[in-house]
């Protein structure tokens, strides 16, 4: 009795022994158009194998790709596509280059440091000094939501001064909203529970 440990491991396993075993034969028929017509056939019983692939473009490129691969790039036949070489399929995929996001205070999120840039561009005036203060609450708001702590309107803006290199400075008569830690994390749970119910009455009427 011979066991699959004892054979030889399968290169593609989905398709199984069998399909293998016909890839192997097909690399060994020396008729041309004998080897072509037989790859057509084996082709055609991995489509039926994975009838999912139909959906994905280029689903016959991907099964002729397939077939060359369990032939351990020995098939020699007139394919309808360009089929993958070895080099192309050992060859590592290139680094990707994420982009370096500075780590200091985290917690006011990317929208918030993208408003610090747009505010540096403007000239001094009111209109910049709304928009500072309007920064400074939402960054009071961020804070809050991850920490526990209360913080103090002098602390938000001394963040804001930093993180906008001196462009965003406080005044004697800057105040920020009263918000604290509780109102912050009962107002998350708010916005929990309604998200929650909307997604219930959805679900009701796809029901109905």
């Amino acid at each position: 009795m011979e066991y699959n440990t004892q054979r030889k491991k399968l290169i593609i396993p989905e398709y199984g022994r069998h399909v293998q075993q016909l890839v192997d034969h097909c690399v060994t028929i020396e008729n041309e158009e004998d080897r072509n017509k037989f790859a057509g056939a084996i082709i055609d019983v991995m489509g039926e194998m994975n009838p999912h692939l139909r959906d994905i473009p280029d689903f016959q490129h991907k099964l002729w790709d397939q077939l060359y691969i369990m032939s351990d790039f020995k098939l020699q036949v007139n394919a309808p596509y360009t089929l993958l070489s070895r080099e192309e399929m050992i060859t590592p995929p290139r680094k990707m280059h994420y982009p370096v996001k500075e780590t200091k205070y985290r917690y006011y999120g990317t929208t918030v440091k993208k408003m610090i840039e747009v505010a540096k561009t403007w000239e001094e005036g009111d209109r910049k000094e709304g928009l500072k203060i309007a920064i400074a609450n939402q960054m009071k708001k961020n804070y809050l939501k991850w920490n526990k702590d209360q913080i103090e309107d002098e602390v938000i803006f001394t963040h804001l001064e930093e993180l906008s290199d001196g462009s965003l400075k406080a005044n004697e008569s800057d105040e920020l909203v009263a918000v604290t830690a509780q109102q912050m994390n009962s107002s998350q749970l708010n916005n929990n529970t309604k998200n929650a119910k909307r997604k219930t009455q959805k679900n009701k009427i796809k029901k109905n």
